[in-house]
Parts: structure tokens; C-alpha cells; sequence
């Protein structure tokens, strides 16, 4: 066995570790899904493994139908169906009237009012009760995300927080998904390496950071959508040691 072999072979049993100790002492837990590579990777090593930890998806009703379409492969592959959290339409339909449909390109408040209501309010309600969620972000996403841990404490929800992929790298999500025949959205083989909301993603051209097709038009500082903020922040108020 190659060191790159027995790397990815430890790699793979870390996450395979943290998933059942989330399953067993973090019950009932949760696991936030946007069906890019990463979170089919964590979907593939749950329910093969058989972790008590149910996946969800916010469906933010501006979605690209190759992401949509990830449902359904889904439900082909593993037999299970993932929980889907809509918007209030309500709100949504107040911001159109109030604001216009694509209010987001005008300021990084309108992009983020847009954010919290498509995607932070329901994601809210979809960790209602729970102990813990799981996330699939990797420090090598972005420059917000180059602290991130393993384990955090996540006050804006009162619960614990699973990064189980932080140590992954670009090249470990993709061996994987290719070694066990994991399905994966069709955006990815046309230069979406990460993959929000329709009208807020883009291609990337080569070379560029992985996360430089979501909110484009936006400093790289500033791209996160509120999910893993608080008051402004990431949450990385307090790291527990994994």
C-alpha cells in the first residue's frame, strides 16, 4: 500500500470515526446537505455506514436543476429519501415586492437579507430539537474557512457543529467519489467546483480559488451566506478538540 493509499485509508476512517461518535453521543443529529461533491461525500459514508444521522437540503427555490435533479439520484442510489426545507413564502415574496427579484447584485446587505431568508430562516428550523449538525465544509475552500475544525461549539443554534471533511483536500473529495461510484451533480464537469444558488453562481476559469463563482461580484471576504455566521462572524468562537 502506498503512503497516499494509507493517507486517504486514514483519512477516510477519521471521518468514519467522528460520524459515529455524532450518531452516538450527539443524537439526534442532523446533517446539512447542498448535494455538491463534498456533502455526497459525507451522504455516501452515512448511509453506507449506517449512522443514525439524518440528512436534510435547503431548497431555496433559486436552485439549478442539475442540483435539484441530485434529489432524485439520491433517492436511486441509496434508496433514501432527503428532507427538503423551503423558504417562507411569505417572506420571500415581500423581499421580491419590496426589493425586486435580483436584489442581491445591488449590496452585499440585499445579497445577505436574500440569504437569510431563502436559506438561514428554514436551516433554523431544520435543526429544531436537534443536538448537533454536520456540515461539509473543508478549510481548503476558502480564505473564511481556513480555521475551521473538526468539532465547534455553535452558539448561534445552541448546539455542537461537525466539519467531519476539514482536513480534506479537493483531490481526496474527488478520489473518493470516483473510487466508490458516489453520484455527483453535473455542474461539476462544467467548471462549478462549488455550487449556491443559481443566479449567485458561475463557472469558475482556471486557476481560480474554488469558491470564486459564488457571489463573484462580492469581495472574497465577504462570501459566506450566513449559514455558519454569527452577528456577522464565523462561528469560530470556541473549537473542541475532535
Amino acid at each position: 500500500m502506498s503512503d497516499l493509499t494509507r493517507d486517504a485509508s486514514k483519512l477516510i476512517a477519521d471521518t468514519r470515526a467522528t460520524l459515529s461518535r455524532i450518531a452516538s453521543d450527539f443524537s439526534p443529529a442532523v446533517f446539512a446537505s447542498s448535494l455538491a461533491a463534498e456533502d455526497m461525500v459525507l451522504t455516501d459514508l452515512i448511509l453506507k455506514g449506517g449512522y443514525d444521522i439524518g440528512i436534510f437540503s435547503l431548497e431555496t427555490g433559486r436552485l439549478h436543476q442539475e442540483t435539484l435533479a441530485m434529489l432524485g439520484k439520491v433517492k436511486a442510489h441509496y434508496g433514501y429519501d432527503i428532507a427538503v426545507y423551503k423558504p417562507q413564502p411569505e417572506a420571500v415574496d415581500a423581499y421580491v415586492a419590496q426589493n425586486g427579484l435580483n436584489a442581491f447584485y445591488d449590496s452585499v446587505e440585499m445579497r445577505k437579507e436574500c440569504c437569510r431568508i431563502r436559506k438561514v430562516e428554514p436551516l433554523g428550523r431544520a435543526l429544531l430539537g436537534k443536538k448537533a449538525w454536520v456540515t461539509g465544509q473543508r478549510r481548503a475552500q476558502a480564505a473564511t474557512r481556513g480555521s475551521l475544525m473538526v468539532e465547534e461549539d455553535d452558539p448561534g443554534h445552541f448546539m455542537t457543529k461537525f466539519n467531519p471533511l476539514a482536513d480534506w483536500s479537493e483531490e481526496d473529495v474527488w478520489n473518493y467519489i470516483r473510487e466508490n461510484g458516489v453520484p455527483y451533480n453535473a455542474l461539476h464537469d462544467q467548471g462549478y467546483p462549488s455550487i449556491g444558488c443559481e443566479p449567485c453562481t458561475r463557472a469558475i476559469q482556471p486557476g481560480e480559488d474554488v469558491r470564486a463563482g459564488r457571489w463573484w461580484w462580492e469581495n472574497p471576504e465577504s462570501k459566506e451566506c450566513g449559514l455558519h455566521v454569527v452577528d456577522g462572524k464565523l462561528i469560530r468562537i470556541k473549537s473542541v478538540a475532535a
